[in-house]
């Protein structure tokens, strides 16, 4: 059982699948941010320490300062507290929400800031301490006699100062530096992003360089040079070397390809004329021999004649290599169907061939397309059990672009063609398993090399029907596309039929 990955192994993968700049952004604002971060912790540590040592200090201050301001009068027959100057509730330079308070040496209190709720902030202590929530600090004042009589003793003055004043001080410095924090590490991810993207500007000219030479398949093409002296020139001067040695090695298989085919077309002219003859021969013998020696003088005359028809095949197929066009006529379609499938009838007597074709006007050569039908037909017969029906068919359609467009379409109720067949179907050389005439595997790369020479196409269309067990296709279709004869093509009506009456006729 396959072990499940770890959220920080989930994490990592959908890092990798980011895009290099992003990527680079991304470790950019991380790196700032781990160092906003220390920088914060660090100086906004010593920032509210030193926040809370001024706060502690400003209380001992105005502790000290109360003990020395404040004017206490004690009435010297009821001892009670006659006057206090300046008022506990109106003294300069006290916060507000401060606290103070008059005890007695003795601790009992004598004095307090006017409140409704007076805070809590317990017994005068010797030293200054944090009680619920305040800072408290105690001093000793002088106590005077009203009338001028003197000094009486002391009083214990107490002051407190709520810690909220500093921690809201302190709350605003957390929030600066937090806000600095983001701020900083977006503005980090955003110069991150441009900075990649500026560096990543040379290889994005390369990728598209790269593009377009794959698009134009011209390895003569040159790929930008960067202006700095880095990895990325580096890469681009192999790319160039690279281009230049695939040119060189292109142009030498262009020119070696170039003489195979005019070799190949070259011989298979000259062989024909020397097989003629031998043919020649070969038929008077096997006319004029008889019992073994007639036979074999048969049996050579069989090879020679598919001698022919390979040599007359090479011969074709190297003609439109090399480019070589042949004359081209105004011919029926149909016609050379009805021509091609008689001259196939003598061995063609365990199929059934129907045909249903109408008049197709078409600028090609004759013989070429002779030989395409004769070649879809010969795979047919080839491919199919005996007794099965094989239907032609030849009409005029319409292209996209309104033009006429003549079809020829030659399907059976065959096996098929296996899906891993498909794709290489009209190669060279090409046989299927169920090959049972001997062939060279040449006759639909001939079909298709003949429609593309004549500006049209083949294709193997989709299946017309179901097998008897219903699980299995069965059936070939192949339909040919050539460019209608431009005089005809404005004798088509709106569905893109032709007036002219069809000719149905079945072959067996």
């Amino acid at each position: 059982m396959p072990e499940r990955p770890t959220f920080l192994g989930r994490l990592t993968g959908a890092f990798d699948r980011l895009p290099i700049r992003t990527r680079l952004a991304v470790v950019s604002a991380c790196l700032t941010f781990v160092i906003l971060c220390a920088f914060a912790v660090t100086v906004g540590g010593l920032t509210v320490r030193r926040l809370r040592s001024d706060f502690n200090r400003q209380v001992e201050q105005t502790s000290r300062q109360l003990s020395t301001q404040l004017n206490v009068v004690i009435d010297p027959v009821t001892f009670r507290i006659a006057a206090i100057d300046p008022p506990l509730d109106d003294l300069p330079g006290v916060p507000e929400h401060s606290v103070i308070k008059l005890y007695t040496i003795g601790g009992a209190l004598i004095a307090q800031t006017p409140s409704k709720n007076p805070p809590n902030i317990g017994s005068p202590q010797e030293s200054a301490s944090t009680v619920h929530g305040y800072r408290v600090d105690s001093q000793s004042a002088i106590v005077h006699v009203r009338g001028g009589g003197g000094t009486l003793g002391r009083v214990i003055v107490q002051y407190a100062r709520p810690l909220s004043d500093v921690e809201a001080t302190t709350a605003r410095v957390k929030v600066l530096l937090l806000f600095g924090i983001l701020a900083g590490s977006g503005f980090a991810l955003l110069a991150g992003m441009m900075i990649a993207r500026r560096a990543m500007a040379p290889i994005a000219e390369l990728t598209s360089a790269a593009e377009q030479i794959a698009r134009t398949r011209d390895p003569s093409l040159t790929v930008p040079q960067p202006k700095a002296d880095d990895e990325v020139a580096e890469l681009a001067r192999t790319l160039e070397s690279m281009l230049h040695e695939l040119d060189v090695a292109h142009a030498e298989t262009e020119a070696m390809l170039v003489r195979q085919r005019r070799f190949v077309a070259d011989a298979s002219h000259e062989l024909r004329t020397p097989l003629t003859s031998v043919l020649a021969n070969l038929e008077l013998l096997a006319d004029s021999l008889h019992g073994d020696q007639g036979e074999a003088a048969s049996s050579a005359l069989r090879s020679s004649r598919r001698m022919r028809r390979l040599v007359a095949d090479l011969l074709l197929l190297a003609r439109t290599d090399v480019g070589r066009v042949v004359t081209h006529e105004p011919c029926d379609l149909a016609q050379i169907v009805i021509e091609a499938t008689a001259e196939l009838g003598p061995v063609s007597t365990e199929h059934d061939i129907s045909l249903d074709v109408r008049p197709a006007p078409v600028e090609a050569s004759r013989d070429e397309l002779h030989r395409l039908i004769i070649n879809l037909l010969e795979n047919a017969l080839r491919h199919t059990p005996a007794g099965t029906e094989i239907r032609v068919k030849t009409a005029i359609d319409k292209d996209v672009a309104g033009g006429g467009v003549a079809l020829l379409v030659v399907e059976d109720d065959g096996p098929g063609v296996p899906e891993e067949l498909a794709a290489t179907l009209f190669e060279r050389f090409v046989r299927g398993a169920g090959d049972r005439g001997g062939s060279f595997g040449l006759g639909l790369a001939i079909v298709r090399a003949v429609a593309e020479a004549h500006g049209g196409s083949v294709s193997l269309e989709h299946t017309h029907g179901e097998a008897g067990n219903g699980s299995q296709p069965y059936g070939a279709r192949f339909v040919v596309r050539l460019p209608l004869s431009g005089s005809d093509s404005s004798d088509l009506d709106d569905d893109g039929q032709h007036h002219r009456a069809p000719t149905q006729a079945i072959v067996d």
